[in-house]
């Protein structure tokens, strides 16, 4: 019996009585020639080379697909969980203390865009060029205007306003997660100490955070706060809206 024996990685190759079969191996390939001329060992040769060489370049090809499936998935995994905070591009320059226009003008987007019902992503992109790099401007603003939120639904000590299930019930559009969760506590319980007299020490505080953020997350609150004030007062966030603005001399539209 003529035979011929060759060694091809990764595939293996059987030419028996002129027809050809594939087999399965781990580490070489070999090839058997039998019952043929001599003088076609060499052209059988190539033909299996060629076709070794095509399986080959099928399976490398199925396995790069696959990669790039996989991290498309992860790719895609990643932006349907896009983070709560933002990043952002523009801000005020950190020498630039922020004025009294800053401050009307953070008050009243913040307003004009709730009474709008806009994304709140979109107020954070907005309100960015308020913000002075590591400074915690415009949030004490916006705890400002939550404290101004619960005196105009009547939020006191004989009659709180609930905070259990707030961020769930008044921020829905939003998902927290680990720090995130406590710096949003923090925000809605500062807003609730300066309705209630005091102060909160924000530098203390954030400091801690190393974060430049404080601002959003008393964004977050201080939505969260005016849409639970209007739903105390059975009234649209429009109108909750609009009687705030009014009291800073800026009626919403």
């Amino acid at each position: 019996m003529n035979s011929a024996e060759f060694a091809l990685p990764n595939i293996c190759w059987c030419w028996l009585h002129g027809s050809l079969r594939i087999c399965a191996c781990r580490s070489i390939v070999r090839y058997v020639l039998t019952d043929l001329p001599v003088d076609h060992y060499q052209r059988a040769y190539r033909h299996v080379r060629h076709a070794a060489h095509k399986a080959t370049t099928q399976r490398d090809e199925r396995v790069a697909s696959l990669r790039c499936t996989g991290r498309w998935r992860a790719s895609a995994a990643k932006v349907a969980r896009r983070p709560v905070v933002l990043p952002y591009r523009r801000y005020m320059p950190a020498r630039k203390r922020p004025t009294s226009e800053d401050t009307e003008t953070a008050r009243q987007t913040l307003l004009d865009g709730l009474a709008r019902d806009v994304d709140i992503f979109e107020l954070v992109s907005e309100l960015a060029a308020l913000h002075p790099r590591d400074n915690t401007f415009p949030g004490e603003v916006f705890l400002r205007l939550t404290a101004d939120a619960l005196d105009w639904c009547g939020a006191s000590r004989a009659d709180p306003l609930p905070l259990e299930g707030l961020r769930e019930r008044f921020l829905p559009e939003c998902t927290f997660r680990g720090r995130q969760n406590k710096k949003l506590q923090y925000a809605v319980l500062a807003a609730a100490a300066l309705h209630g007299g005091t102060d909160p020490d924000r530098l203390d505080e954030v400091a801690w955070w190393q974060t430049d953020d404080f601002w959003q997350y008393a964004l977050f609150a201080t939505v969260a706060y005016i849409r639970a004030a209007a739903s105390r007062a059975g009234v649209p966030v429009r109108q909750a809206c609009q009687d705030l603005a009014q009291q800073s001399g800026n009626p919403a539209p």
